[in-house]
């Protein structure tokens, strides 16, 4: 008896194990077909494409045009390097202030460190709107049609600053104490003992500032009007929600228009998402060890 009810338990624990991996799979399956599919219909010709029904399981008529055209394109270029200028600057600035920021919030001897936490968290249930804070940020900060207006008026998220602050609270006081009694100030404690020891939580940081400003268009369409200044993701509005692709194609010629004018937005597509999918594998291990770190309670 207690043989068969091993057996027939070891029937349904593989059964419920097979239906688990099935359904994963399935899962995978699903949310990866749509990434696949942009990467097909970049390699294919668009007369091919647009006349193709059904699941796209290869290119059709391969070519690489569309990725010659884009990378030729000085304003897909010239988008990438306001990008990386934007996501480099932006998250060193957002790093820097929330470390600070967090530092002295977390810190139990500073007197007023729960009014001034109350007063930030209210910023994330209230805020002036959107237009006091393009007049603050156009008429008297002078930022308007700058990079820095991309970056500043963000500089510090409320939710990342309560992470952190979480995070530096959960070490030891008696290290600060210790760290004081030789004579270090505080600089230097958050930099040569805070932020090595709080290194998972610093790099989901890094993971959240960087994908913010790498995927920020809003702010970019609001607040500039030079078209060098434009960053990537504000030139791949414009392919792919108002449909313009001629002045990606003005040095080609009829034939390549005619092959690559739907193939070359979802080259686009492709160029403008590559990054974060290379750089998100590297900072992965940090990110469920540093979520948990900053979700302790104190």
């Amino acid at each position: 008896m207690q043989v068969l009810m091993k057996s027939n338990k070891s029937v349904s624990a593989y059964l419920f194990d097979s239906f688990n991996r099935l359904f994963m799979v399935v899962m995978i399956l699903i949310t990866l077909y749509p990434l696949y599919y942009v990467l097909a219909a970049s390699f294919s010709n668009s007369t091919f494409l647009l006349s193709h029904t059904g699941l796209l399981l290869w290119p059709e008529g391969i070519t690489a045009s569309a990725y010659r055209l884009v990378f030729q394109n000085p304003n897909i270029m010239n988008g990438y390097l306001n990008t990386i200028l934007i996501v480099a600057g932006g998250t060193m600035l957002n790093l820097i202030l929330t470390c600070m920021g967090a530092y002295v919030l977390s810190r139990k001897r500073i007197a007023w460190t729960k009014p001034v936490m109350l007063y930030i968290v209210f910023t994330m249930f209230f805020s002036g709107g959107l237009i006091p804070t393009y007049l603050l940020v156009n008429n008297w900060l002078h930022l308007g049609n700058s990079l820095l207006a991309l970056i500043i008026p963000g500089a510090v998220s409320t939710m990342n600053l309560i992470i952190m602050r979480t995070s530096f609270a959960s070490i030891p006081e008696s290290l600060v104490e210790s760290a004081k009694i030789d004579g270090a100030n505080d600089f230097y404690i958050l930099a040569k003992i805070i932020v090595p020891l709080s290194m998972p939580v610093i790099a989901v940081m890094v993971l959240f500032y960087g994908v913010q400003h790498w995927n920020s268009w809003f702010s970019a369409m609001i607040y500039l009007q030079d078209r060098s200044l434009f960053p990537l993701q504000l030139v791949l509005r414009e392919i792919l929600i108002q449909n313009s692709t001629e002045y990606l194609m003005s040095d080609a010629s009829s034939g390549d228009i005619e092959s690559v004018s739907e193939s070359i937005k979802y080259a686009t597509i492709i160029v403008a998402t590559l990054p974060i999918v290379v750089v998100y594998p590297f900072l992965q291990k940090y990110f469920v060890k540093g979520v948990m770190i900053g979700s302790i309670k104190e």
